[in-house]
């Protein structure tokens, strides 16, 4: 190896060695410490014995010591590279915390909700700016559904419109995210807040007007008439006007039936939104994910033991707006949490 090169590489070591000592020094995260150690030791080796690796290429069958190092070094990087995504959702998950904490803490207090006095039905609607859709939404409610009180919780989920605004109507709370935390993100915030107010019957369902509030009733009977825990609504049940396309709609059967094939559950619609649970049975849900969580709810219903029934619904055609969710994204965020709710 030629003197300049093997300055370089100590050069480099050295860099290395230095940003893992000063990360350590400024925040005490021990395994950046043992990282740069372990790249810097390997870069120093290269220099000073290099022979170690025709050892290591032996082992592995490989006679070039310059493939062995290439090799090593890939899988170093492939390594580094699992660990920056684990930090970078670690980050994520703390900031979208802090920020759900916050919304949470400035929401209103609605003492007819807490002291008893009422049996209670959350809806709960997350909205990403849907200005021009929400007030319909919230105005097509009824106060009232076989005698429970019916409570409006809108979360703007850091749009950029009015939502917020036009959502303020009388008997309704408006939460505002600071930033978008996903639709996943909003429902946490939403079910908190209706936790925290006692809700009986925490109800979701969408801020563009896809899911008619005639239909509430049948929803939410169910669970009053105490024959199931989480109720679904099913557009594959009932009528789609949703106009998606048929790749989506394959998509979507697909996904229900790993679903299926999982937990043994029986459902047609995996993805709907228009959904009912029982109040006191939302707070065993294990909830993490922020942008896909139509099958991390009924997964996590499934292994909490909830009795999940389906009913058919409308879904309606969008009333304004764009959808929010991603072409190829989407299929693969609908994936991972698949695998990852199941499996953790």
């Amino acid at each position: 190896m030629n003197i300049n090169l093997s300055i370089l590489l100590v050069i480099l070591s050295v860099l290395v060695l230095t940003w893992g000592f000063e990360r350590y020094r400024t925040q005490f995260v021990k395994t950046e410490l043992a990282l740069s150690l372990v790249v810097a030791t390997g870069i120093f080796t290269i220099v000073i014995s290099p022979d170690m690796y025709d050892v290591l290429g032996g082992m592995l069958n490989i006679e070039n010591r310059f493939i062995t190092i290439m090799l090593i070094t890939n899988i170093a990087l492939v390594g580094f590279l699992f660990y920056v995504v684990k930090m970078n959702r670690e980050n994520k998950q703390e900031i979208g915390d802090l920020v759900r904490s916050l919304s949470v803490n400035q929401a209103p207090t609605d003492p007819v909700l807490l002291d008893g006095g009422h049996e209670t039905i959350a809806i709960v609607i997350p909205a990403y700016n849907e200005e021009e859709t929400i007030r319909p939404v919230i105005e097509s409610l009824p106060e009232s559904v076989s005698g429970y009180k019916v409570e409006g919780i809108v979360v703007s989920d850091g749009s950029a419109d009015n939502t917020a605004k036009r959502a303020d109507i009388d008997g309704t709370t408006v939460i505002e995210h600071p930033l978008n935390q996903g639709q996943g993100g909003a429902l946490k915030t939403g079910f908190e807040v209706a936790s925290k107010r006692g809700a009986d019957i925490v109800v979701t369902m969408d801020g563009d007007g896809q899911h008619p509030a005639e239909e509430l009733e049948r929803l939410v009977t169910p669970i009053i008439n105490d024959e199931a825990d989480y109720v679904m609504g099913s557009r594959q049940l009932g009528t789609d006007y949703s106009d998606n396309s048929t790749l989506r709609r394959i998509g979507i059967s697909s996904f229900t039936w790993i679903i299926n094939l999982l937990t043994k559950a029986k459902i047609t619609d995996c993805t709907n939104g228009y959904r009912a649970i029982r109040g006191c049975a939302v707070e065993q849900l294990t909830l993490t994910e922020e942008r896909f969580s139509a099958p991390e709810l009924i997964i996590e219903a499934k292994k909490n033991g909830l009795r999940i029934e389906e009913i058919p619904i409308t879904v309606e055609k969008r009333q304004a707006g764009k959808t929010k969710k991603p072409k190829l994204g989407y299929a693969i965020g609908l994936t991972r949490t698949i695998v990852t709710t199941w499996i953790r």
